[in-house]
This record gives C-alpha cells, sequence and structure tokens, in this order.
C-alpha cells in the first residue's frame, strides 16, 4: 500500500494526511444504513494506513454520523486524528435552512462536542454561508470559540471569493472545503487563486464524482433507490449517456497507465498542488484501498493537460445538484422551497 504522507494545511499550522476520509455515506444519503460495526473497522483501518484527517458534519444523518465518529475515535484513536466537523444547517418546519447567527453557532458547537465526546474540534467549517447573518458575525463568534479552545481551527464550505476574504479578515481561515474533480472545475476560476492568495489550504470533496469515476455509468444502476445519487441530474437520461464518453475516455487512459479509472481521477485532483486534500468517501476497505493507491500514480505535464482536455467544460451534462435535493452552491443552500443564492 502506498505510504501517505503528510502536508501543511492552509498557513496557521494545521497538519492533515494528503489525504483525507470523507465519512458522511457511512450514515447517509447514500442508501441504506451501513452496520457501525463495518464503519468503526473502516474507521481504524484508515487510521492505521495513516489516513488520518476525517471529515464529518452534524447534518450528516443529521447527528447520527458524528455519534459514530465519536465511538470510533475511543481508545486512544483521538490523539492519532485530524478532526473536521460542520455546522450551519438546521430543520424549520420541515425544511433545511442555513443559519450563522452566533447563538447557533455556539449551540452547534457544543452539540457537536458532546456528540463525537471530544473536547475540541481540529477544524470547525460553516457548511454554507447564511447570506442573512454577514459573515463577519458569524466569524467573529467562531474567533471566540478558538480563544475558548472548543475549536482550533475555521474554515468555509462552498464560499464564494469576496466571503473568503471577508471572514479571513476577522480571524485567518484555514480552509476551504470545495467539490473539485474531473468533472466538477469551476472553483480553478476565481474561488481556488483566492485561497492560494490568502494562503488557505484547499480540501476537495467528491473528488471522484460521487463514485462516477470509480464504477462509470453502471453505478448508477446498481445504488439503491433511496440513495440522493439517482436524483442528480448528471446521473439521468441524456446526461448520463453524454457524460458516459468522458468515463470511457478517462478508462482508456487508467488502462494504458496500470491504474483505476478512480485512481487516475484522483491522482489528477492530488496533482493540482501541494495545498490540496482530497477527502474521497467510502464505506469499503476494499475501496478505500483503492483509493490509497491513487498517491502512487505520477502524472507528466502532458498526461495532466490530456486528463484536462477529457475534463473540458463541455464534456459534461447536468447539474451537480437535484433541486429538491441538499442542493449546494456558493454562498447558500439551494432547497425546492427556500433560497439563500448570493453568487
Amino acid at each position: 500500500m502506498a505510504k501517505v504522507g503528510r502536508m501543511k494545511l492552509g498557513s496557521q499550522g494545521m497538519e492533515v494526511s494528503v489525504q483525507g476520509l470523507g465519512c458522511m455515506g457511512m450514515s447517509a444519503f447514500y442508501g441504506p444504513l451501513k452496520p457501525e460495526e463495518d464503519m468503526i473497522k473502516l474507521i481504524h483501518h484508515a487510521v492505521h494506513s495513516g489516513v488520518t484527517f476525517l471529515d464529518t458534519a452534524k447534518f450528516y444523518g443529521p447527528h447520527t454520523n458524528e455519534v459514530l465518529l465519536g465511538k470510533a475515535l475511543k481508545g486512544g484513536i483521538r490523539e492519532k486524528v485530524e478532526l473536521a466537523t460542520k455546522f450551519g444547517d438546521c430543520l424549520v418546519d420541515g425544511n433545511m435552512e442555513v443559519r450563522g447567527d452566533p447563538a447557533y453557532v455556539r449551540a452547534a458547537c457544543e452539540g457537536s462536542l458532546k456528540r463525537l465526546q471530544i473536547d475540541s474540534i481540529d477544524l470547525y467549517y460553516q457548511i454554507r454561508i447564511d447570506t442573512r447573518v454577514p459573515i463577519e458575525i458569524t466569524m467573529r463568534e467562531l474567533k471566540k470559540l478558538v480563544e475558548e479552545g472548543k475549536i482550533k481551527y475555521i474554515g468555509l464550505s462552498e464560499a464564494s471569493a469576496a466571503t473568503i476574504r471577508r471572514a479571513h479578515a476577522v480571524h485567518p481561515i484555514t480552509a476551504i472545503q470545495l467539490e473539485w474533480s474531473l468533472w466538477t472545475r469551476d472553483v480553478e476560476e476565481e474561488i481556488v487563486p483566492t485561497c492560494r492568495e490568502l494562503g488557505i489550504g484547499i480540501v476537495a470533496y467528491s473528488p471522484l464524482g460521487r463514485g462516477f469515476f470509480t464504477s462509470g455509468p453502471k453505478m448508477v444502476e446498481t445504488i439503491a433507490n433511496n440513495d440522493y445519487r439517482k436524483h442528480i441530474p448528471r446521473f439521468q437520461g441524456e446526461n448520463l449517456e453524454h457524460n458516459k464518453i468522458m468515463f470511457e475516455r478517462v478508462n482508456e487512459m487508467a488502462t494504458k497507465k496500470g491504474c483505476t479509472p478512480g485512481q487516475l481521477a484522483l491522482a489528477w485532483v492530488h496533482h493540482q498542488g501541494s495545498d490540496v486534500c482530497p477527502i474521497p468517501g467510502t464505506t469499503k476497505i476494499g475501496n478505500f484501498d483503492q483509493n490509497i493507491g491513487a498517491l502512487s500514480v505520477k502524472l507528466t505535464p502532458e498526461e495532466m493537460a490530456e486528463l484536462e482536455s477529457i475534463a473540458s467544460a463541455e464534456a459534461v451534462k447536468g447539474d451537480r445538484y437535484g433541486s429538491g435535493d441538499y442542493g449546494v452552491y456558493l454562498d447558500g443552500f439551494r432547497h425546492s422551497t427556500l433560497v439563500f443564492l448570493d453568487i
């Protein structure tokens, strides 16, 4: 198995494994619930393999993913990991809403600490931006939590460049979490350069296109009916047929390289820079081991250029979220009955 190195995440002193583990699918959104015992074994396997950067959120479950991590981190594991969780989402009369007001920020943090059974959160993200509350107000409360030792570092997820700058002026941001993969590259235009200018680390979620670059179009046929990916436009009808072409080209290139298409897609994210940490999620130890194998895939400038030509803007069709799903876009949350967007 490839050796998992370490990296500096941002310029505030945080250090993490060069690849993380997204834990969301262990408890939510991706079909039937997975056996808790199996998920704890997977988490322990990841940590023992050197993948110590674990990603969860209050929203995943909701709450149950944090509870799972709390159980998994007992017995001396906590000291070995860098734990990231998120706040900012809540249910109001059955609808999802984003909140960034100080009282909610503090209450959410206290709740996460209790569920995770820890004294301090290593990296605390605002999962989406509440456009009704100035980001400076949210950040001031987060700054207080840092001063109190309840969180160590602050992050934002799916924030616009302007919001990142305003937030960073109140207290340094350590990491921005964003979707970045061969078929989601819009962040390269403005968000990534802003992070690099300010010395902010980049955490790439869904680097495998929610499993698309691992299994290709056949994935849609095998996932459960209650898997929310069934509703993502990119996985439906003509969009899927079009996107299949991209997968086939990536697969051809992977075969020549002697790796899987998923490893090739993940390696492409790793090659974006030493400030980028992808956090692919999985519920299977075998898939986890394959993801670690991406660290051994080296790409030449010519191969990077070839992949980027395959992954051009016109190469993918369909939105990355459905209109009624947990729709996420910069500076906001999109729900079928609720829209808070500031793009």
